[in-house]
């Protein structure tokens, strides 16, 4: 009898735990979305859930899939080598405000933009009326006095006087007369530099050898300068507080908060910007045990006083005069402190916030109320401060509202409301109750100046944005591109010149001031 060899089994892939993976997968993401939690955990969540997905059907194919082994070998090496790949061609440049990887080709170059030279006669034009000397202005606020701009800027559009390549670092701009100083990370130095307002020319800069870096929160410093009285003071990512001659670039003196105090470096870095009150520069110290907040001697950089038990986040330290009482606000890490500015003593906290970062500035709501805000889910609240005649505080909620929360982008007063960027919306809440008055416009989390009821505000994306915020809209006017990538620098308005930047670039624009009519 003839024999017959039975055929090999053909090998079959079971398809349907794939099915059941993505069902399980859609079915956790709905799941964290339902949660009620901050905007950009879930963005964290969803991540994670996709990884964590992705893995486990990247094993079930090598082990449980059914399929042969030269298939299982092929599978693996193609997705091994699509990562590679993609991990060859593209790198994370950080995260977006919304916590979301940001990835840029390797390949990519940023132009080495030479700035562009105006006339000798234009470096005088500069009034000191237009100084811009310190973070969000002279008064710390965001809003400046003084007359809009034109923002018809498809008749007028702003005239880009230059433009140029800078240091990493999510710093501001500080101008008084025709300098225009910010902090910049260039390899491995952090550096203080001036540019010559007129032309963006480098007048001097300052080194140091430093540099922080991290994948969420960027490279470089995060500050911006100070300038009172012909000097200029800078904090750094690293906690080194230095004080600069305006003119010369020459270093003063020089104070290291983290010897000082004997903390150790925050986990997004010395973030706040100097404040300079009666003849003391005043900065976060990011400790407890009294050392939450220390002053110097503005002119010789002794130390003046330490105080504050609660640590520090990463605001700057905001002035205010409350119930006919000066003072300086700044935030624990879950609270809301009041200090005196001559010796550092608390005058009354409130407790404040979830743990997470508390960076937005308050807003002040009258001669005796105050508003804060933040990201993460905390929304904003206004309280009422109150000073009795034994020197006892009230501090009393007047409302809580979940409609702004700004997570670093600086919220601005318009009249009976306050207008700002809930999770990258813009929003506007009215101050008597909190109650939403409208919400319109992703801009993501940028930054924004006030000047004669115009709103100049520069989206995450680079794009400046002309509004008119009213009670009923935000009514923008225009939109003009400025920067490209990643923009969460502070704007600074001198007169005419706004000055942009973010961590590639910088840029001087003109905005025109509408003529005034003869009477």
């Amino acid at each position: 009898m003839e024999s017959h060899s039975r055929p090999e089994t053909a090998s079959r892939v079971r398809w349907w735990p794939v099915g059941v993976l993505l069902a399980m997968a859609a079915t956790a993401v709905g799941w964290e979305w339902m949660q009620d939690q901050p905007f950009q955990r879930r963005n964290l969540g969803t991540l994670a859930i996709g990884i964590g997905y992705g893995w486990i059907l990247f094993i079930w194919w090598l082990g449980a899939s059914g399929a042969s082994g030269r298939a299982r070998l092929t599978g693996a090496l193609a997705v091994v080598s699509l990562l590679g790949a993609a991990a060859g061609l593209f790198r994370i440049r950080g995260v977006s405000g919304d916590l979301l990887p940001i990835l840029e080709p390797r390949w990519r170059r940023v132009p080495m933009a030479a700035p562009r030279t105006l006339p000798a006669a234009a470096a005088t034009a500069f009034r000191a009326q237009d100084d811009f000397p310190q973070f969000l202005g002279p008064e710390r606020t965001g809003v400046l006095p003084g007359p809009a701009p034109d923002t018809e800027w498809l008749l007028h559009p702003p005239e880009v006087m230059w433009r140029r390549p800078v240091g990493a670092g999510w710093s501001g701009f500080a101008v008084v007369g025709a300098r225009a100083l910010t902090l910049e990370q260039l390899d491995d130095e952090e550096k203080l530099t001036c540019y010559d307002l007129a032309n963006g020319a480098s007048v001097w800069s300052l080194g140091e050898a430093c540099r922080y870096k991290t994948t969420i929160a960027g490279e470089g410093p995060r500050s911006t300068p100070t300038v009172v009285a012909g000097r200029v003071y800078v904090l750094g990512a690293l906690g080194s507080l230095r004080c600069v001659d305006l003119v010369t670039g020459r270093l003063l003196w020089r104070r290291s908060i983290r010897e000082e105090l004997g903390v150790g470096q925050p986990e997004w870095g010395f973030s706040g910007s100097p404040l300079v009150v009666d003849g003391q520069v005043i900065v976060g110290g990011g400790g407890g045990e009294g050392r939450a907040l220390v002053a110097f001697d503005a002119v010789t950089g002794e130390r003046r006083w330490a105080t504050g038990n609660e640590g520090s986040s990463y605001g700057s330290p905001f002035p205010a005069v409350l119930d006919g009482v000066p003072q300086v606000l700044v935030f624990g890490h879950r609270s809301l402190v009041a200090h005196h500015p001559g010796d550092g003593h608390v005058l009354w906290e409130q407790p404040w916030g979830s743990g997470q970062p508390l960076v937005a500035v308050p807003v002040l709501a009258g001669p005796d109320r105050v508003m804060v805000t933040a990201g993460y889910g905390v929304g904003a609240e206004l309280f009422s401060v109150r000073h009795a005649a034994d020197g006892a505080w009230a501090v009393r909620s007047e409302w809580t509202s979940k409609r702004l929360k700004a997570k670093f982008a600086n919220s601005v007063r318009f009249g009976n409301m306050v207008v700002g960027l809930d999770d990258g919306i813009l929003v506007a809440v009215h101050l008597s109750d909190g109650r939403l008055l409208w919400k319109e416009g992703r801009y993501g989390h940028g930054q924004g100046v006030v000047a004669g009821g115009v709103l100049l505000l520069m989206s995450e994306s680079g794009e400046l944005v002309g509004l008119r915020p009213d009670p009923s809209g935000p009514h923008e006017t225009g939109r003009f591109a400025v920067l490209s990538g990643k923009t969460w620098n502070p704007v600074a308005l001198a007169g005419e010149r706004l000055l942009v930047r973010n961590d590639l670039e910088a840029v001087c624009l003109r905005l025109r001031r509408p003529a005034v009519e003869s009477r």
